[in-house]
């Protein structure tokens, strides 16, 4: 059985712990891998390796840095395919999906291929008597990425890309579910240019990330995950002085209006609801229809999307609709709050409980489930699911939907659905969530904006990638300058004599 260990220098090596845990195929319910654990001290030895390596790629321009970003991007495209397979193998998601992993990722690596533009200071000449003012942005050091199961691709990109292209040396820790995308990644920025020891992927689990909030060297740390988690790590970086975004969980409502285009509303509700098992931090899994007609109506449409979805593993061809979830214990909790929903009353329209797979028993696949009449006191709808079920939550009048969203403890995504211009305008201009859809189910922006969510689903002041990115990862130095030298006393017209 393979082991993955770490990515070191430019190359694989071994784990020494001795630790290890098992890397799941979600749709066997198999081992296929197991991942080495790091301790403090592999962690600490990598850290210092990364330090040595970025004072060469600090001092190296910007220019040269970009370079390193297209001969990556052109890379990526070439191995598309391979790390698609990577994505899929490890999380369950369909090949297409897994292509979409590695698009929206390369999206990034792209704008990072104009760094030079994106680190430019700025200059105030005569400031003052003979004063010029000038900023110049800098890199911080070495910097960490702590990255989640359910994007194995683009997350890292979003946080290697931008990291590398300020001149930071990155400790990439993906999550030990799903590790090999990483790795293949690492190996490709080394052939496209990146000097050894700039990127290290270091695997582990929470001893890792503790090593690394604790380590003096790491001057900020991006993460994406649970809010819980997020919140851990922000206060546990901050306490020791360094930077933090970090990402929590989400619960996005989809407003669908009395003169949405039913149609159209249902097919995004499916798609953003059950694509990728629902282990999106974007994923719709509420929609609140206004108006008990608007939610008849949209529950008619649901009902025969859902039932046609195709659940199976990836290997069955690009027609399946999504695959398993990532581990036995995620599919057990997600069933579990199925039966809570019908325990409490609301109205389980399509049920995915007890579904099984033919020749695929005993892998990590959940049924769509879809509920009507759910109500805010209810489990499934206070609590981030991570799974195949929507909720639909009826309300009476605009003002009832928005501040159903606005009084919700998440804000990472939301969307509307409506043929009227002014209701738009207005739900996004006061609802309190960081991205918003209009007429569009998955607000994510593209990779030129920036992505970033409100309340508790977001700790830190900077979001990710975008001209954010470019801000987390550097600082700011101002410099205030005037000259004395130059001639004083006119010109000289004779030789003089020597001393």
């Amino acid at each position: 059985m393979e082991e993955i260990g770490h990515y070191i220098n430019g190359q694989r090596v071994p784990g020494t712990s001795g630790r290890f845990t098992d890397v799941y195929n979600p749709a066997t319910g198999e081992v296929q891998a197991k991942v080495a654990l790091a301790t403090v001290e592999e962690m600490n030895a990598a850290v210092a390796k990364a330090a040595e390596a970025q004072k060469v790629w600090g001092a190296t321009n910007p220019q040269r840095r970009a370079r390193v970003m297209m001969k990556f991007g052109a890379l990526i495209n070439e191995h598309m395919d391979e790390l698609a397979e990577l994505v899929s193998r490890e999380h369950g998601k369909t090949l297409p999906d897994g292509r979409g992993d590695v698009q929206r990722g390369l999206e990034v690596v792209e704008v990072c291929m104009g760094a030079p533009a994106l680190l430019k200071g700025e200059f105030t000449d005569d400031g003052g008597p003979g004063i010029d003012l000038y900023s110049m942005r800098q890199p911080l050091g070495v910097v960490a990425g702590i990255t989640p199961f359910n994007f194995p691709a683009m997350i890292p990109l979003w946080k290697m890309a931008p990291a590398l292209a300020c001149g930071n040396a990155m400790i990439l820790k993906p999550s030990e579910r799903c590790p090999s995308t990483s790795m293949r990644l690492a190996e490709l920025m080394t052939e496209a240019g990146l000097p050894d020891g700039v990127l290290q992927v270091v695997n582990g689990d929470k001893e890792a990330v503790d090593a690394i909030l604790d380590n003096e060297t790491i001057q900020a740390v991006g993460f994406v995950g649970s809010t819980p988690i997020a919140q851990y790590i922000y206060g546990r970086a901050a306490t020791n002085g360094k930077r933090a975004q970090c990402f929590g969980g989400a619960k996005n409502h989809m407003i669908i209006m009395p003169d949405a285009d039913m149609d159209k509303a249902a097919d995004a509700l499916v798609g953003a609801g059950f694509g990728a098992a629902g282990e999106r931090c974007m994923a719709i899994s509420v929609a609140v229809p206004v108006g008990q007609e608007t939610a008849d109506a949209l529950v008619e449409r649901l009902v025969p999307r859902i039932e046609k979805l195709k659940v199976g593993p990836y290997t069955s061809g690009d027609d399946v609709d999504y695959g398993p979830v990532i581990t036995a214990q995620a599919k057990a909790r997600i069933e579990g709050l199925v039966e809570s929903g019908v325990a409490q009353g609301a109205d389980l329209v399509v049920d995915g409980r007890g579904f099984s797979l033919q020749g695929y028993e005993d892998g990590f696949f959940v049924g769509p489930s879809f509920f009507d009449k759910v109500t805010p006191e209810m489990d499934i709808y206070k609590e981030e699911i991570f799974g195949p079920v929507l909720s639909q939550v009826r309300t009476d009048s605009y003002e009832e939907a928005l501040n159903l969203v606005i009084d919700n403890p998440y804000g990472n995504g939301t969307a509307i659905f409506t043929a009227d211009g002014d209701t738009a305008r207005d739900f996004a201009h006061r609802v309190n969530v960081g991205m918003v859809g209009i007429n569009f189910p998955i607000p994510v922006p593209l990779s030129y904006h920036t992505f970033g969510g409100w309340k508790k689903s977001a700790f830190g002041d900077l979001n990710q990638y975008g001209p954010d990115a470019f801000r987390f990862y550097t600082k700011t130095k101002t410099v205030t300058a005037r000259w004395f030298s130059g001639i004083k006393d006119g010109g000289e017209f004779n030789f003089k004599a020597m001393d």
